[in-house]
């Protein structure tokens, strides 16, 4: 039997515990899971030689997350065209009242960031997720994962290397990630190509993740004038009235596209000198779920 007390530690530790679980498995259903049994594990266990709560449940969520990232790797093998992440509401609110940490929260939970954590192995996953996101120490993390230091180190390397290669390269500033995203917006409803290729840059990329579930590209487009041209064909193509309304997602400014009143889609764009250098557009309606009670 729980304890008021106990399960007040706990909830005041669930946002980093989803937090560290929705960074290894980049869906929140499967996340929040990895949280509940965390919990359970937490209620049933014997707490009298538990120092530091925080700790012991990041270890305890950390490992459930490995195991249920093997799982779901087969998965997202059979998945139809290109895989993104499900979006996630990002508030840090005045929990992270540093701005330097709030940057570092808002990259490793980014689109770009979690596409290229997809290929790493589940160890150097919980490595870069639990250093570079949380900054444990690597003696902490090595507790963690009833591994050695020295292999933790050389694990963090080779996660931070393959990471610091395949990045996009983005700007994080709000204003101008807005002013872009709104200028791409009416161009690409008025279907105007020459005011969309003013916004790309030359070697754009566009993923669209539908999982075979709504339309959307099944592989990934590059370079200006093949982004520019879908979009352009498919605003020619009419879609139902719709509205939209910005939110924050994966750290970032995101645009929700909104038909009869329920989640049809997300946009949003990475931009880097002035110029659209990814766009990500989000159809698969599992993944848009999480968002209609938002």
């Amino acid at each position: 039997m729980t304890t008021d007390t106990e399960t007040d530690v706990f909830e005041e530790h669930r946002p980093v515990l989803l937090g560290v679980a929705y960074r290894m498995l980049g869906r929140v259903a499967d996340a929040e899971d990895v949280v509940q049994e965390a919990w359970l594990r937490w209620s049933g266990a014997d707490r009298s030689e538990v120092r530091e709560p925080r700790g012991y449940l990041v270890r305890i969520t950390t490992r459930l997350a490995i195991d249920r990232l093997r799982q779901v790797k087969a998965r997202n093998e059979a998945y139809v065209g290109p895989w993104l992440p499900e979006p996630y509401a990002t508030d840090f609110g005045d929990t992270v009242p540093d701005t330097a940490e709030r940057a570092v929260l808002a990259d490793s939970v980014s689109l770009a960031v979690l596409v290229v954590l997809e290929s790493l192995s589940p160890l150097e996953r919980a490595v870069f997720v639990l250093r570079e996101a949380f900054g444990y120490p690597y003696a902490d993390i090595a507790v963690m994962l009833d591994r050695g230091e020295a292999a933790v180190r050389q694990l963090a390397g080779r996660a931070r290397k393959h990471v610091e290669e395949r990045r996009p390269r983005y700007e994080v500033d709000p204003g101008r990630r807005r002013e872009l995203t709104e200028r791409f917006l009416a161009a690409a409803a008025e279907g105007d190509l020459e005011g969309l290729m003013a916004l790309l840059a030359p070697d754009v990329r566009l993923v669209g993740d539908s999982g075979g579930k709504s339309r959307a590209p099944l592989r990934v487009l590059e370079s200006a004038d093949k982004v520019g041209r879908f979009l352009v064909g498919a605003a020619k193509k009419g879609v139902p009235a719709q509205s939209f309304r910005f939110m924050e997602l994966n750290g970032g400014l995101a645009v929700v596209v909104l038909s009869a009143g329920k989640p049809d889609s997300v946009f949003q764009v990475d931009v880097f000198e002035g110029r659209i250098q990814s766009l990500y557009i989000i159809r698969n309606p599992d993944k848009l779920l999480s968002l209609a009670s938002e």
